[in-house]
């Protein structure tokens, strides 16, 4: 597969682009990133290179293995989680549901977890690093809403509600204190679990079952679009060598450099929630035209 051809900063040729590429492949697999919801104000971790813009994220084994990191990490998603719990859908994610229900969209492989693909109407969604709303106990393995975590830890630490801080990506904040008094509960059914938002931290392995349901997918379609991803996480990159394995055709709109550069046969360096807005309403248009054309005389 040749390498991508870069489509200049032209509304009408990212459009012209990206128009022939979903007429041209109508059982399409997309693949999102954060820069599908930076435009709800969720904050992302990588800058147009692709390089960090913060420190890395929580790790699965310092979450599990110290009181202190928990205590860290919960009384800053106590600040920090208020921007993801009240993030709309915004423009792309209701062109990604329109894609859908017109047919285009075969299903939507999300390495988000702010549950709002779902919201705006998409309803084949798989959540490869899982849903941030929900918790699980890591010993017995039951589950609760994150929002009534929330409400037990703000009846503990009632002095950390009045704290404001810049949000961070998926509900983070942040926040730097004395963290020692912070008080985390433990599982009230096995009596000394521990809490973890129900997400794949860094050191995670995404479950075997989510996996197989992604490539299951793109074994069913006959292209696959990138959205909002520099794909420099190898849990979602591995889905675009599998579709070019497979010979399948890849498109990229994403702003700035991707892991898999070398994979698209087409990439589009535009503002994603503009540039779905303008397709869908650019094929619906075309579905208008062909239905008038249709029409006896």
């Amino acid at each position: 597969m040749t390498a991508a051809q870069v489509k200049p900063e032209t509304s009408e040729a990212n459009l012209a682009a990206l128009v022939e590429f979903v007429e041209c492949h109508p059982r399409l697999a997309v693949l999102g990133g954060a820069g599908i919801s930076t435009a709800s104000g969720i904050p992302d971790y990588r800058d147009a290179a692709g390089e960090w813009k913060r420190s890395p994220p929580m790790e699965h084994r310092q979450f599990m293995g110290s009181h202190a990191a928990r205590q860290r990490y919960w009384a800053r998603a106590l600040v920090g989680f208020r921007t993801l719990d009240e993030a709309r859908p915004n423009a792309a994610h209701q062109a990604l549901a329109r894609l859908e229900s017109l047919g285009h969209v075969r299903g939507m492989i999300t390495q988000n977890v702010d549950g709002l693909h779902q919201r705006a109407g998409s309803r084949r969604v798989i959540d490869l690093h899982g849903r941030a709303d929900r918790v699980r106990c890591m010993g017995c393995g039951s589950s609760r809403m994150r929002h009534a975590l929330h409400a037990e830890l703000e009846s503990l630490n009632p002095r950390w509600t009045a704290l404001g801080a810049a949000a961070a990506p998926d509900g983070d904040a942040d926040l730097e204190a004395d963290f020692s008094a912070f008080r985390v509960p433990d599982c009230s059914r096995c009596g000394d679990g521990i809490w973890k938002p129900d997400v794949v931290f860094f050191g995670d392995s995404v479950p075997r079952g989510v996996v197989e349901r992604a490539f299951a997918l793109i074994e069913e379609c006959d292209a696959l679009l990138v959205v909002g991803s520099s794909m420099m996480v190898y849990s979602g990159f591995r889905f675009a060598r599998a579709a070019a394995r497979q010979g399948k055709p890849i498109a990229c709109l994403n702003l700035g450099r991707t892991r898999a550069d070398d994979l698209y046969t087409l990439k589009v360096a535009a503002p994603v929630d503009a540039s779905l807005g303008a397709l869908v309403e650019r094929l619906e248009a075309r579905l208008a035209e062909g239905s008038l054309n249709r029409r006896p005389a």
